[in-house]
């Protein structure tokens, strides 16, 4: 979720970081305290809403960014039928939905400069004891800049598998794709070192 990005820039991305993120935080609290499904629905509404404001791409990529959620969609769809509450099948869903679009909303209007700055603001008082932070910073970073690079190479490695078997991608594709990840996390090691580790990491 924290990897995703716009393809377009909106007014949201001017909006300061933290602001979005406590009133992330609040909303998300907030829906699972509405117990009505009509509000429910408004709230998906005007989410839908929020996401076609900045143009048809942005739509397109934030309801790509849902489709991770049918699986649990139809998982909590059928379950509902079964025990015979489907109104609050109906309410579990949009709670979810709305959820994790609004997350994604976030996501994709904040800079990662502006995410790491958010936490490293959070993280003053743990420098105050001597301790730092600059591990927990970088690895916010490089699991943003991370997960879209795996991937895609996840995606090209079992194009390549398809082009040269006749059987579907399964576990085979494990131990390869897994030697990719380590040889990327080796590049990423050495580049850090290059450039001083995280020792110098600058104190305010």
């Amino acid at each position: 979720m924290i990897s995703l990005s716009s393809p377009v820039k909106t007014a949201a991305h001017d909006w300061p970081a933290g602001l979005k993120l406590a009133a992330l935080c609040v909303a998300t609290v907030g829906l699972f305290y509405i117990e009505s499904p009509l509000i429910l629905a408004g709230v998906v509404t005007a989410i839908l809403i929020a996401y076609a404001l900045p143009g048809r791409a942005f739509l397109r990529a934030g309801l790509a960014a849902l489709k991770l959620l049918w699986p649990f969609i139809v998982i909590v769809a059928i379950w509902q039928a079964v025990i015979g509450e489907l109104v609050q099948g109906a309410v579990i869903v949009m709670r979810m939905v709305s959820a994790v679009a609004l997350a994604n909303l976030v996501s994709m209007t904040t800079r990662l400069s502006d995410m790491i700055a958010v936490v490293r603001w959070l993280t003053t008082p743990l420098r105050r004891f001597g301790l730092s932070t600059a591990a927990l910073e970088i690895a916010i970073a490089l699991v943003i800049r991370m997960v879209p690079v795996l991937t895609n190479k996840g995606g090209r490695l079992t194009e390549s598998w398809r082009a040269r078997a006749t059987r579907r991608p399964s576990w085979r594709l494990v131990l390869p794709f897994t030697l990719l990840a380590l040889d990327d996390a080796d590049h990423v090691g050495d580049a850090l070192r290059a450039r001083g580790g995280l020792t110098s990491e600058r104190e305010t």
